[in-house]
């Protein structure tokens, strides 16, 4: 069994550590590098893993990579490595689909039963000594539009029916008997005014850039809010602002923002409604091992010969869900 001549791991701040990173070693010849020195480090490297999945250094470092076959990365997100460069190469990328899927799920019912019950009225009158008597909202009977019909998405519409909620979702083409959403509509801005929630968990890719502006916050109800456990350039953050502002919509849930991270003086931070978190709605104990032992497991089948798990379509953006998988 042949190995590569050398994997590469992308990483930012001290170099990392975990048995999966441990198993690549024992698996390949491997080096450490971080951006300053990418391009220094790609010659001869046939395998790059982006355990800097945010980063996109590899963009301005291409024309050093002269013996590139395959990127992984540590996320389920590519965009940083989807410049035309290497879409129109032989180069493969894969993600860390499936990694994240349930960890979100939770943290959007998380969220969406919090603003059900006004938990965050309770806490602020907790800290204020007052005690304060109020009705809540029923979390059966919500209706939540899942924006992207990806795996995670999939796992979100899963654990929100089990619990009375009722999900739609939104995506490239209708589906109308699909075993997680029931229907996928095609058509956002006509179907967005009949829900209580938007969840955006759509790849970004040029055709979901800014898919969220003021039209189509005109369009959702002034009850309604929006959780965005996607990409922040999914948003327009200036609409969303004006639409907080307004009254348009009730409120939004932000784990990822635009710019991100996000400006200590910038308005989302205190308009009422608005729940920030920083980028860690998939982050749960263990997440990077697991995300260095999906590598290790791939990196194991490419040196094998074997089809490897998560290969993106690098023209649209993902993974492709074929019908098997939902």
């Amino acid at each position: 069994m042949s190995k590569p001549a050398r994997v590469l791991v992308l990483h930012e701040g001290p170099q990392p550590r975990s048995p999966g990173l441990d198993t690549v070693s024992e698996l390949a010849d491997v080096t450490f590098t971080d951006e300053a020195h990418l391009a220094g480090a790609l010659p001869g490297a046939e395998v790059l893993y982006l355990h800097h999945f945010l980063s996109h250094a590899l963009r301005e470092a291409w024309p050093a990579a002269d013996a590139l076959r395959w990127v992984h990365v540590a996320a389920a997100g590519v965009d940083p490595v989807l410049f035309e460069d290497l879409i129109a190469s032989d180069v493969m990328v894969t993600n860390s689909r499936g990694v994240f899927d349930d960890a979100i799920a939770e943290y959007v019912l998380g969220q969406i039963i919090s603003g059900a019950k006004g938990f965050r009225d309770s806490w602020d009158a907790q800290r204020e000594h007052r005690w304060q008597h109020r009705e809540s909202d029923r979390v059966a009977g919500q209706r939540v539009l899942v924006v992207g019909t990806g795996a995670i998405g999939r796992s979100i519409a899963r654990l929100l029916r089990a619990v009375g909620i009722e999900v739609r979702g939104a995506g490239r083409r209708v589906i109308t008997d699909d075993p997680d959403f029931g229907h996928v509509t095609d058509d956002l801005l006509g179907t967005l005014p009949e829900f209580d929630w938007v969840v955006a968990v759509a790849p970004l890719t040029e055709s979901t850039r800014g898919m969220f502006d003021a039209q189509a916050f005109a369009a959702m109800g002034e009850h309604a809010r929006l959780i965005n456990v996607g990409r922040g350039e999914l948003v327009r953050t200036g609409a969303l602002v004006r639409a907080l502002e307004d009254g348009a919509i009730a409120g939004a849930v932000l784990d990822v923002t635009d710019p991100e991270p996000l400006p200590a003086d910038h308005p989302l931070w205190t308009l009422p409604g608005v729940s920030i978190s920083a980028h860690q709605s998939g982050d749960v104990r263990g997440w990077r091992d697991e995300l260095d032992t999906l590598f290790a497991d791939n990196l194991g089948r490419w040196q094998r010969g074997e089809e490897l798990r998560n290969v993106v379509d690098t023209e649209l953006g993902y993974v492709p869900t074929t019908r098997s998988q939902t």
